[in-house]
């Protein structure tokens, strides 16, 4: 496995890479759902490119950028099981050298949920996925369910600029008591750790009321709100049930949805998701 940081050294190491190649975007201290990413890519492509930059600017300056566990030695040694061929560290000064001033927005998709709490979120977000992809160049892009509207935003994007890419979505990797792993579940105290599986417990609560016929998205909210409430260290910021393509908010009997939460666990913000799917009623989108 081969490490660069540069562009030119980015360049020059794509080149020598067998095609077609499969890109792993990270934010580094990695776990298992990073590593079931990159496994997945070395199954499908030719090479793999795993790329670890924390990066600044989807960050809020209330956020937790300097706190953001890193372990570079760690990161690379984990990748190097997973058969990663080539990654990319780029420093900030890299991505974003003096007077950048070029930008990529996603519209309506990143107005809601995540967005509207994080509203510059997803710009910076879509502006490094632009970039990380100008410069590796991958045939397929992978990653998480765990991040679901991040996920569409990419596949907004993709389609929009003509990306020659093709965006694999993998299910969220969980822990045994179903907690959706996440680098910053290492912020939570033992309480606070016994206290987050109340995000997997509410969706589970929802998902058994959906198939026992509860199809009203109000309801199954309902559900999952009430589950959170009966934490006492649990805060939820919000809840939605969504069509999973549009991220619109669904109203009335559905038959398939995005039910997805950010939750607060001390001063840890969390989030998870669920994609419910059945065989009957209708789908009805809020104005």
């Amino acid at each position: 496995m081969k490490t660069v940081n540069t562009i030119s050294e980015l360049r020059a190491a794509r080149a020598e890479l067998p095609e077609p190649v499969g890109i792993v975007p990270t934010m580094g201290f990695l776990h298992e759902g990073h590593l079931s990413l990159a496994r997945r890519a070395r199954h499908e492509c030719a090479s793999v490119v795993a790329t670890i930059f924390v990066n600044p600017t989807q960050f809020a300056p209330e956020e937790d950028l300097d706190a953001y566990p890193r372990d570079l030695d760690r990161d690379l040694a984990l990748l190097e099981g997973a058969g990663v061929d080539l990654v990319w560290t780029p420093t900030p000064d890299v991505m974003y050298p003096p007077n950048f001033q070029t930008w990529v927005i996603v519209e309506d998709l990143t107005r809601v949920l995540e967005g509207a709490s994080r509203p510059t979120h997803f710009r910076g977000v879509a502006t490094v996925v632009a970039m990380l992809f100008n410069g590796v160049q991958p045939q397929r892009a992978y990653f998480g369910q765990k991040d679901a509207q991040q996920a569409v935003v990419v596949q907004r994007m993709v389609q929009d600029l003509n990306y020659p890419i093709e965006v694999v979505v993998c299910p969220i990797v969980r822990e045994a008591d179903g907690l959706a792993m996440s680098s910053r579940n290492t912020y939570l105290n033992p309480d606070q750790r016994q206290a987050a599986t109340v995000l997997s417990r509410s969706l589970k609560a929802a998902k058994l009321a959906f198939h026992a016929g509860e199809r009203d998205a109000d309801a199954l909210r309902a559900i999952v709100a009430e589950v959170v409430a009966s934490e006492p260290l649990a805060q939820l910021e919000y809840i939605s049930c969504a069509h999973p393509e549009t991220l619109q908010e669904l109203d009335g009997s559905i038959e398939n949805g995005l039910l997805s939460m950010a939750v607060r666990v001390g001063r840890t913000r969390l989030i998870d998701n669920l994609v419910i799917t059945g065989d009957s009623g209708t789908r009805n989108v809020k104005t």
